[in-house]
């Protein structure tokens, strides 16, 4: 659960992801397609636990499809081995991280689907954001 008067943590999703594998002509690129039904699942969200940002590339491209979890004050984490069908299971692993207060979620507390896609983590270059009172 999101805390009151908190942004949600930002999802970044590679649309030009390839997932390490050639395109035929005018194939979408399987990056796309996972944005697209990540996105589709938000629309049909009653709260969404993420915000949603394309972005061009996440250059790891051998393990895509591949985005990204971020927020201020948090860990940012990479994911990747990425498909479509698991955008709900993105959805719940962004519940999960904007719950905790570092965004560290240990793999037993992922969706089972996303239990080895943590590629890294970086640190937060932004503090926390202060909490309403």
């Amino acid at each position: 659960m999101i805390e009151p008067n908190r942004e949600p943590p930002t999802l970044l999703v590679c649309v030009t992801c390839r997932a390490d594998r050639p395109l035929a002509e005018g194939e979408t690129p399987p990056g796309r397609r996972l944005h697209d039904a990540v996105a589709a699942a938000l629309a049909a969200h009653p709260a969404p636990p993420v915000a949603l940002r394309p972005v061009t590339c996440l250059a790891v491209c051998e393990r895509g499809c591949a985005a990204a979890m971020t927020a201020p004050g948090k860990w940012s984490y990479l994911l990747g081995h990425l498909e479509a069908g698991q955008a709900a299971d993105l959805l719940a692993y962004g519940a999960t991280y904007a719950a905790h207060p570092s965004g560290a979620v240990l793999p037993s507390r992922r969706p089972e689907s996303l239990r080895r896609a943590v590629l890294g983590r970086l640190p937060s270059l932004l503090p926390a954001p202060e909490s309403a009172a």
